[in-house]
């Protein structure tokens, strides 16, 4: 596995920052969404399925396509960064993160999701969000290595 394992207290001291990156990444995929709105509007409520930058296009046009472009780009870079902090990405919309940790010698994931203050859950590796159970007293004690 190439994957970095992580302690709890590894990914709690992430939280500050990714709490700053997620929401970042959560306003602009608001932003996104109204762009992608306007250009509909803008070419008669029709959505391209891509972006095709054409100098035909009326020049407010060309602006929403470049400023969405824009948006785009920094949006996957944005999550890039995230995941270079050891993050796995599970849901964009929900800002929730998953990290490999280990609880009893077995590898899970250490689960956390933008707006909680530290990270307070955990779940098997193949679960997702909806088994994800509370670190108590008993886990913390074996996760804080």
């Amino acid at each position: 596995m190439d994957q970095r394992v992580f302690t709890l207290e590894a990914v709690n001291a992430l939280v500050p920052q990714l709490s700053t990156a997620v929401g970042r990444q959560i306003a602009r995929r608001g932003t996104i969404a109204s762009l992608v709105a306007e250009l509909g509007r803008e070419l008669g409520g029709d959505v391209p399925e891509r972006i095709v930058m054409d100098p035909a296009d009326p020049t407010r046009v060309r602006l929403l396509k470049r400023d969405l472009v824009a948006e785009l780009d920094a949006y996957k870079a944005g999550w890039q960064a995230v995941e270079e902090m050891g993050a796995v990405l599970k849901d964009p919309r929900l800002g929730l993160l998953d990290f490999y940790g280990e609880v009893d010698g077995r590898l899970c994931w250490l689960c956390w999701r933008y707006g909680e203050s530290e990270c307070g859950f955990y779940h098997a590796l193949n679960e997702g969000f909806s088994s994800r159970r509370p670190i108590g007293a008993s886990v913390k004690s074996r996760l804080l290595n």
